[in-house]
């Protein structure tokens, strides 16, 4: 039993912890040849989408703000010496109201001056024995009309170049929504887009009260759509690459475009319905998705990748 404990025990730990060193060794030096040659193989495959028929509505909402038209010089129109003066500087006056008499000496004749449109007078530079001329600046004018200003993005400019006159303005706290016309697109000299619309003057407003106008751009029914990230370009006409299916590189292909809602875009002419084509244009780099998934209660994890 001695020699058991002394020699035969100590020599078996000794040879099963070599032989356990020795595997180690082995998986971590030495792995098997034939378990590690596993090569991986991913193909990144570009999304390919059909060439539907859908309808696409073009519709804008722009936020903005109620504004007084600006103020505008009048000029005289006659020669002659004023001979009576009916308002004084920052007078209200309505839309006909006299505000002064002109006497012309060849030939004799007085003639009454009347507002032109309702608003504040100011800038009165005239008063009674004074002579005038034609051309001469004799008040400005602020009118009592509004409008509305929307502020616009320059990129959705392409949007607009059909715009329509009218739109549908929506007052903060302020009556029904009502429509305005003569929408005009204006750009500044730096860049900066804006859409303004006239207020009707039956419609009580006022300045600097925050709205919003809604504009009909356009609409289609039973057309062919795509989305816009397949096409290069995207007002009125474009490039798309169309996929034959055989492992072939795509086809680049010009079609010409029609109505845009920003996410779809109708095609009227260079594509067939069932056509495949690219989801996106090549270089493009689609939206990250983001996958959300609960790994324990009330615990979320999120997950995001990026398609090409």
């Amino acid at each position: 039993m001695i020699v058991w404990r002394r020699w035969i025990f100590p020599l078996l730990l000794v040879i099963v912890l070599g032989a356990s060193a020795a595997a180690l060794v082995k998986i971590a030096f030495f792995p098997d040849r034939a378990e590690s040659m596993v090569s991986p193989e991913a193909n990144i495959v570009d999304p390919v989408v059909a060439v539907e028929r859908g309808s696409v509505v073009n519709a804008l909402t722009l936020n903005g703000n109620i504004a007084r038209d600006e103020a505008y010089t009048v000029r005289s129109e006659n020669d002659g010496t004023v001979i009576a003066v009916e308002v004084r500087e920052g007078a209200t006056v309505a839309k006909g109201q006299k505000l002064f008499t002109v006497r012309q000496e060849y030939p004799r004749k007085d003639f009454d001056v009347l507002a032109p449109e309702a608003g504040e007078v100011s800038e009165l530079a005239l008063v009674k024995g004074q002579m005038t001329t034609v051309g001469s600046e004799v008040y400005t004018l602020t009118p009592s009309r509004y409008h509305l200003l929307a502020t616009v993005e320059p990129v959705q400019l392409y949007r607009l170049v059909n715009a329509p006159k009218e739109g549908t303005v929506t007052v903060t706290g302020g009556p029904a929504p009502f429509a305005c016309t003569g929408v005009r697109v204006q750009v500044t000299a730096e860049g900066t887009a804006s859409v303004r619309c006239a207020i009707p003057t039956d419609q009580t407003v006022f300045a600097g009260l925050p709205a919003t106008m809604d504009l009909a751009l356009g609409e289609v029914d039973d057309a062919l759509v795509i989305p816009v990230t397949a096409v290069q370009g995207g007002a009125e006409s474009g490039n798309v690459w169309v996929d034959a299916g055989d492992g072939a590189e795509p086809e680049m292909r010009a079609v010409v475009l029609g109505v845009n809602d920003g996410t779809m875009v109708e095609v009227t002419e260079g594509l067939e319905e069932g056509d495949s084509i690219r989801q996106f244009v090549p270089g493009f780099v689609a939206p990250v998705e983001e996958f959300c998934y609960e790994v324990s209660p009330g615990v979320e994890q999120c997950d995001s990748g990026t398609s090409w």
